[in-house]
């Protein structure tokens, strides 16, 4: 590959490019995976410092991408990731690394190996650039409460960019990897996806395996895909998707995911009634409002789901409770950790979950058993459900973090659903906001056709790389 080819694409253009592209720019020789490693470093060292987004880098990065331009050259086996690389939440073990989670007392904890999506990651030849900021014990919506301090969004630096899967989405945001990957127990991918103004899937609960994560609670956690594309995020699906003995809620699938086969005229369409009741604020309302008209077309026939038993906010506080008791257990000796000790915020949350009994944690387990029946019964009804991702747009880094900052994205998470946030507009202060399809357990594949059909006719997606305004 000579210079004057490099030079035809220049740094900004293959910083805001799709994976997709960007495979096939490798395949053609335009690129190399040298080339595109080195450009994101370079990226990293001149911007990470006002976006926080990287908590560490890999020193054998350029190794792995020597490897790939090397695998090219000999005509060998090529991955279907081959020489992309990919920025990973630090919640997830990747071998030679810290796994720190946000907290200082962890900085100095190497993980041995590499978990399983790390793992498959590497098998497709992807090259691993480093380990992105996360909330505190992964326990926030803001990006702001890690031992690193606070992620800033790409589009104004002094607003948030979500969490708690934070820097994973302002890295792709700005365009610092080609892809990224973090985990979403209530809304940890989406939230900070439609902050950020990029794509986010959580899928199918146990398609992803999530050995080698750092637990948050169980039956929610799942490892998620942040992206400049719909595309991208189904070529990364289909590569991580695995049966994974060691993971005891991974899927075992008689038959692959769900083939994208639903008829365009027949779409049914699911929406909330009243969404200021549940706190979307007026100008979300507006945007969605304004997307549910242009997409008048594509989502086909409509419907009011059946939500009169379900009551959000309760909903997501139970499963908070699950998640901060079963941080309680996986954090005990950081909690006693006198030399680094967590944050009163950590520690309080912690604490009330501690001041809880074995019933009540058994009541708000059960409680989430209503999620899936709700969805079980919501899904013979329509084949997608439609809101917002989130019930308001980014805000300044130092306001309180608000409690119904999951709301909307925590249904999905309940039910084991597949979930994916687009882009949908922008709001009155010109940050973005994002749009959340829902479908039924397995419909991954279906539910990202229509979100790129969605994404096609909204035309919301940002210019990348994001720059600050």
């Amino acid at each position: 590959m000579s210079t004057s080819q490099e030079s035809e694409l220049s740094s900004q253009r293959l910083r805001g490019a799709s994976a997709f592209q960007l495979l096939h720019w490798l395949a053609a020789g335009r690129i190399s995976a040298v080339h595109l490693q080195s450009l994101y470093a370079d990226a990293i060292a001149a911007e990470n410092a006002s976006l926080a987004a990287f908590v560490c880098t890999d020193d054998m990065a350029p190794r792995a991408a020597r490897a790939s331009d090397e695998r090219r050259k000999a005509r060998n086996t090529i991955g279907r990731l081959d020489g992309l690389a990919v920025a990973i939440k630090d919640n997830i073990d990747v071998a030679g690394l810290p796994t720190a989670l946000g907290l200082a007392g962890r900085r100095q904890r190497i993980a041995a190996e590499d978990a399983s999506v790390i793992a498959r990651l590497r098998a497709a030849g992807a090259v691993i650039l480093g380990k992105t900021a996360v909330d505190e014990a992964a326990l926030g919506t803001t990006g702001t409460t890690g031992e690193s301090g606070p992620t800033h969004n790409p589009h104004r630096r002094e607003f948030i960019a979500g969490g708690s899967s934070a820097g994973s989405a302002a890295a792709v945001a700005a365009g610092l990897c080609s892809f990224a990957i973090g985990t979403d127990t209530l809304g940890s991918v989406r939230i900070p996806a439609s902050h950020c103004g990029i794509y986010g899937l959580r899928p199918t609960l146990g398609e992803l395996s999530t050995h080698g994560v750092v637990p948050a609670a169980r039956r929610l956690d799942s490892v998620g895909i942040l992206a400049r594309s719909v595309q991208d995020l189904a070529i990364v699906l289909q590569v991580l998707a695995a049966y994974d003995v060691d993971d005891v809620r991974s899927r075992r699938r008689r038959v692959a995911l769900s083939p994208p086969d639903w008829e365009p005229g027949r779409l049914r369409s699911g929406f909330i009634g009243n969404l200021p009741a549940l706190g979307v604020s007026p100008d979300v309302c507006a945007v969605f409002a304004e997307a549910m008209d242009a997409l008048a077309l594509e989502l086909g026939e409509r419907s009011d789901a059946d939500f009169s038993s379900y009551d959000f906010a309760r909903m997501r506080r139970a499963a908070l409770l699950i998640m901060e008791a079963e941080l309680a257990v996986e954090l005990e000796v950081d909690l006693d950790d006198g030399a680094c000790p967590v944050s009163p915020r950590l520690r309080d949350m912690l604490g009330f979950a501690r001041s809880k009994s074995a019933v009540t944690y058994a009541a708000a387990d059960r409680m989430l058993d209503h999620a899936v029946l709700t969805a079980r019964h919501l899904f013979e009804q329509v084949d997608v459900l439609v809101l917002p991702t989130v019930s308001h747009g980014p805000y300044r880094i130092g306001e309180t973090e608000r409690a119904g900052d999951a709301d909307l994205c925590s249904f999905a998470s309940l039910a084991g659903c597949p979930a994916v946030s687009l882009p949908m507009g922008i709001l009155e202060n010109g940050m973005p906001i994002g749009l959340q399809l829902v479908g039924a357990p397995g419909s991954d594949l279906r539910l990202l056709e229509l979100a790129e059909v969605c994404a096609s006719r909204l035309d919301a997606t940002p210019n990348y790389p994001v720059l600050p305004r």
